[in-house]
């Protein structure tokens, strides 16, 4: 072709685009659209949990311009609550939100990256995900399911639990059945009480009809909306099992591999934005429906003593040394988490918590 007749077929491109009301002076690229479906192991409308879910998914959505197109699937709506992880690995879901303890039978360190009993706050997890090596380990382990998780959620440091009886030394423990799953789970099991794992839409049934004689779950303001004070009245503080529960956005890894660099961004923002959200969220609504649950549904408020909270803690070592005995992996993500846990609790000591203890005092809260 000659260079006067490419010239000419140009302009007649061009003034055939300009005719169309497009602004452009080379051929547009379209952006292809991306496909994302969403599993979760929450139910749909579910105050604080489900909710943040669906914010999270909508705003991937709204952000990506409808590029990114988003569907959400609340627990048993698809699979079932626990089937997610699978519903991912396999590549028939693009993500799943959850809590990644629940796959510690596949690989126990996915624990760490929900929380593990005499573990990290939300605000100690946050900075070993981010500015230690927290999200290298959690990818490591990913790796091994073809999974590639975000942090997208927290409930901040969760209540002990629902119990029919007062709990004054961990002797009352023994024989329990308790819905707690994670390592919480495997300490409770080292003292004498039988843990049981159920997805939140079964709790309170399985509670009422005496299947299990006590339960955790997050805390009031996601308490409340279970009516757990119906059938328990001794609300036990602070729990030892999930003292900063994070929460997942679990993308298949080849997905993931398959986006663009800018979807990898708009997609981590998002997770980002919806995990400082969640936690901010549940921060200011606990306040207020533990005090609701207090004045208007009898629920007695108690805490573990020191001795129960030493039991904990001996029970704990125990569970994290066979955690570390299972693997390579396992005892690598251990050794960061635990090294993490001195430098950062050595800081908050002296420094927020130190603070919130002496401001208290002050003002005899």
């Amino acid at each position: 072709m000659s260079r006067r007749k490419f010239l000419a077929g140009s302009a007649a491109g061009l003034t055939a685009v300009a005719g169309s009301g497009l602004i452009t002076s080379a051929p547009a690229i379209a952006q292809s659209k991306v496909k994302l479906t969403v599993v979760s192991t929450w139910p749909r409308d579910f105050p604080g949990l489900g909710t943040s879910a669906q914010r999270l998914v909508a705003r991937i959505g709204e952000l990506s311009e409808g590029r990114i197109e988003t569907e959400y699937f609340a627990a048993g709506e698809r699979v079932g609550a626990f089937d997610s992880f699978d519903e991912v690995a396999s590549g028939n879901a693009q993500a799943y939100i959850g809590a990644d303890y629940y796959w510690k039978g596949k690989h126990p360190a996915w624990a760490y990256f929900t929380a593990v009993p005499m573990g990290l706050t939300t605000t100690e997890w946050s900075a070993w995900i981010k500015f230690m090596d927290g999200q290298a380990l959690w990818d490591e382990v990913g790796d091994e399911f073809g999974i590639k998780c975000l942090p997208c959620g927290s409930t901040g440091c969760q209540m002990g639990g629902w119990f029919n009886k007062e709990i004054e030394s961990a002797d009352d423990l023994k024989g329990l059945k308790m819905r707690i799953p994670g390592l919480g789970g495997d300490v409770m099991a080292k003292l004498g009480a039988s843990p049981v794992s159920l997805p939140g839409g079964q709790i309170y049934e399985n509670l009422v009809s005496g299947a299990i004689d006590a339960t955790e779950w997050v805390g009031p303001y996601n308490d409340y909306f279970m009516k757990f004070y119906e059938a328990a009245k001794y609300y036990y503080a602070a729990g030892m099992h999930e003292p900063g529960s994070s929460l997942a956005f679990g993308m298949n890894k080849e997905f993931w591999e398959g986006l663009s660099n800018a979807d990898q961004a708009l997609i981590t923002a998002c997770c980002y934005e919806e995990h400082a959200n969640q936690y901010d969220e549940a921060t200011a609504r606990n306040g207020e429906f533990l005090q609701k649950m207090i004045t208007e549904n009898g629920v007695e408020l108690r805490q573990f003593n020191d001795e129960i909270f030493d039991s904990f803690q001996e029970a704990a070592e125990e569970v994290f040394e066979e955690t570390r005995d299972h693997s390579e992996l396992a005892a690598k993500v251990h050794d960061s988490f635990a090294k993490a846990r001195t430098e950062l609790g050595t800081w908050m000591m002296n420094a927020g918590v130190g603070f919130s203890n002496q401001r208290n005092r002050v003002l005899d809260l």
